[in-house]
């Protein structure tokens, strides 16, 4: 087993460290691969900053491994960088065209992990469309959707990573429930197991 392999696990709009889905990946690395490094920051708020941040703590350490998880937004992200820096990622629910939704994502916005108040301007949310990438290396990413996410529309994930490796569960929500019992499909894919 590879020990210089890092896993960077990218939360979603509005999200932290503290969220389930990165608590449990935590945990679950910790009990069965102990020697691999797991790093979660605390995004800034500004969503284009944030993939500055990203990039940093991956140029950071330019001779590891890198294995990325993103979730919503997070996801976005994790198809920039995983493009970007030819690594394998699992997305979780992904945000497909977040720009789209700046009418949605800007203004006054709440995270309830930090209670962090602070604004997201419309030039923002649009700046995001520079980092989309048209086209990507099927083999690289594992996409995770369930039908019932009330937040984003499940197909665009299924149409924008055609031929990827790819799990649909029926019904299930945003926060993808169950989370926890796919662990061991996300290992598998970064050939931890």
């Amino acid at each position: 087993m590879d020990s210089n392999l890092n896993i960077l696990f990218i939360h979603g709009f509005n999200s932290s460290p503290r969220s389930f889905k990165a608590e449990a990946t935590a945990q679950y690395l910790q009990e069965n691969h102990p020697d691999i490094q797991f790093i979660c920051p605390q995004l800034v708020s500004n969503p284009f900053i944030a993939i500055e941040q990203l990039e940093a703590i991956i140029n950071a350490a330019p001779q590891s491994r890198w294995c990325l998880v993103g979730s919503s937004l997070g996801g976005f992200f994790a198809t920039f960088l995983s493009e970007k820096y030819q690594c394998p990622a699992v997305l979780i629910n992904p945000a497909v065209r977040p720009f789209e939704l700046a009418g949605e994502i800007a203004g006054k916005q709440y995270n309830p992990y930090t209670e962090e108040h602070y604004e997201v301007t419309e030039q923002q949310v649009c700046s995001l469309k520079s980092l989309e990438c048209k086209s990507i290396n099927i083999n690289h990413f594992f996409v995770m959707v369930q039908t019932g996410d009330e937040v984003l529309d499940y197909q665009k994930a299924v149409a924008k990573y055609h031929g990827c490796q790819m799990r649909i569960e029926q019904g299930g929500d945003h926060s993808y429930i169950n989370f926890s019992a796919t662990l061991p499909l996300i290992t598998e894919f970064f050939n931890l197991s």
